[in-house]
């Protein structure tokens, strides 16, 4: 799923770090890092925020309702 505009980064990796399941972010390269890892949180919000812009995310999980709950924390907030 791709994701724009995450105005709360702290509810964001929130909501992965209660997933069941692996949640991923697929970076510019392909590249896929386990967002559950804290280092890997830091690395993408490190990546992400390098030039002051969020252009587009895309997000990958694994289990029906660990998209349920990131869909919901990107309608409802």
């Amino acid at each position: 799923m791709k994701v724009q505009n995450i105005k709360d980064v702290n509810k964001f990796f929130e909501v992965v770090d209660s997933c069941a399941g692996k949640v991923e972010l697929v970076t510019g390269e392909g590249d896929r890092l386990n967002l559950k890892s804290k280092l890997s949180q830091y690395v993408s919000l490190a990546n992400i925020f390098s030039n002051g812009e969020i252009q587009e995310l895309e997000i990958v999980a694994y289990e029906k309702e660990d998209i349920d709950k990131l869909l919901n924390f990107m309608i409802n907030g």
